[in-house]
């Protein structure tokens, strides 16, 4: 726990610094990450780096470099850029045929959609307010950290055995309700010091009970992952927590959900 508690002490002041920059900062940062989450992907799924998932950190870069490239690549729009990437790993496929596989194709345009697109939504969030940028974080952390206490005090009945045996349906509900509560507590503190209406409370309070359960189930979702291929960590790059995937696997659902939250309200 101390460890924990330590590596969470260094990494929140860098993610404040970023998210309060926004712009090509946030870009970059949200990129490396990207990549990273990435890179512990393909080396779970498939062992190690191939020369096909080298399809799939370009497409990255493409994907993250887009708004500054896009009167260059046009008319190459984001599916056809897709399309054409699914035919190059065809090819790598067939001239790499002895170490790759189409399960290693597949896993490639998979880990560019599910970490490459999806962590690239906090720059448009951040865009779009900055008190809105941070939700994403606070249903995902405030749901682990609520989870984990009120599950290993109070929880007696498993959630998904299979998957994650240690977390119960009484530490989910305890994260629903902690992310529930602070998320009206930042909304209150919105609504004092920025521009807020005092309506945003109970919205804001709804979001983060179905904000944890958007959390608590990309949890599970990259636990079934992890199952899969049989680990226990994707990686080791923060200390006491893991890899950039066991850390952001709650973010990569709070974060298209707080954006869909965000195009409805706008």
């Amino acid at each position: 726990m101390l460890i924990r508690i330590i590596s969470a002490v260094v990494a929140i002041p860098i993610l404040l610094i970023f998210i309060i920059l926004g712009g090509l900062p946030l870009r970059i940062a949200s990129f490396i990450v990207s990549a990273i989450g990435m890179y512990e992907l393909y080396k779970a799924v498939s062992g190690s780096i191939k020369p096909v998932h080298i399809v799939g950190f370009l497409l990255n870069a493409l994907y993250f470099c887009y708004p500054y490239i896009s009167s260059y690549v046009y008319p190459f729009t984001d599916i056809k850029l897709l399309a054409l990437s699914v035919i190059v790993i065809m090819f790598i496929l067939v001239v790499f045929h002895s170490t790759n596989n189409i399960h290693d194709g597949a896993v490639t345009i998979f880990g560019f959609l599910y970490l490459g697109v999806i962590i690239c939504l906090i720059n448009d969030v951040r865009e779009s307010s900055i008190l809105y940028a941070w939700l994403p974080f606070i249903f995902a952390f405030a749901s682990d950290t609520g989870a984990y206490f009120v599950g290993s005090k109070l929880g007696r009945h498993k959630l998904t055995p299979v998957l994650s045996p240690k977390k119960s349906v009484e530490g989910a509900v305890g994260g629903i309700v902690t992310t529930a509560v602070l998320s009206a507590v930042y909304a209150l503190v919105c609504v004092k010091f920025f521009d807020m209406p005092k309506s945003a409370v109970l919205l804001l309070a709804l979001m983060g009970a179905v904000g944890s359960v958007f959390g608590q189930l990309g949890d599970l979702a990259a636990s079934s992952v992890k199952r899969y291929v049989g680990i226990k960590d994707y990686g080791n790059i923060m200390p006491g927590h893991g890899g950039v995937m066991d850390r952001f696997d709650s973010v990569l659902f709070t974060l298209p959900f707080v954006y869909v939250c965000i195009i409805i309200m706008s």
